[in-house]
């Protein structure tokens, strides 16, 4: 387990996000429209000079690491976001009110950009959707709560983008989307896991009464190609 969550974004790409990976056999990413995230094996040395040299001046990448890094020459440290990677424990059974939940699908998009953009669950663009499963809450049709997937590395599947208007806080939107989404990676006989701020206490908190339990930090690294 550590060695695939270790390095979730690599082990994605290289894995069960294949399809959307760009770059070499060594260093690889995502379109930006879809996600900022690159990686690389953890052990290769040469990553952050082969990624840049994919990239032009100005590109904005995330990189995933449990390691405290320096920022990397010829690039310029943006942000740190110290995280908390969490698990689901299956042993747990969860029973939950069965809410509305609709489908998500491209022409969703919009509405789901500005949600992100207003409850800030994490970068959320235009091909996001394209990791799939996104499922949201609608309220006299605008949608007000959503969650879905994101990275696949190995035998797990990634739920993210879990987020609720300010407006709709308190009426477990949120809990019902994350055991649904549970129920989709079950089924698939996957294993859910998630990332967190470490600060953020009120969704380590929902996590934890779902049933996921913490698995190790992950440090979330923004950085723009000098």
């Amino acid at each position: 387990m550590n060695a695939v969550l270790g390095n979730p974004v690599y082990h994605g790409l290289c894995s069960g996000d294949a399809h959307l990976a760009f770059g070499t056999e060594k260093v690889k990413h995502f379109d930006e429209e879809v996600s900022p995230f690159a990686g690389f094996d953890e052990n290769h040395v040469n990553g952050f000079k082969e990624l840049g040299e994919l990239f032009p001046a100005g590109r904005i990448v995330l990189y995933a690491t449990r390691r405290t890094i320096p920022e990397p020459k010829n690039w310029n440290l943006l942000q740190e976001v110290k995280g908390v990677q969490f698990v689901y424990n299956k042993e747990v059974k969860l029973q939950y009110e069965s809410m509305a939940l609709v489908p998500l699908h491209a022409n969703h998009s919009e509405e789901m950009v500005q949600l992100t953009a207003l409850t800030k669950p994490g970068p959320f663009n235009s091909r996001t959707i394209e990791f799939g499963n996104y499922f949201g809450i609608f309220d006299n049709g605008r949608l007000v709560a959503m969650a879905g997937e994101r990275l696949h590395p190995g035998n797990y599947t990634e739920i993210s983008a879990v987020c609720t208007h300010p407006d709709y806080l308190g009426k477990g939107f949120a809990a019902s989307l994350i055991k649904h989404q549970v129920d989709l990676i079950q089924e698939q006989n996957r294993i859910p896991f998630l990332h967190v701020r470490a600060d953020n206490e009120r969704a380590i908190s929902l996590y934890e009464r779902l049933g996921f339990v913490q698995n190790d930090h992950m440090n979330f690294y923004v950085l723009k190609r000098s």
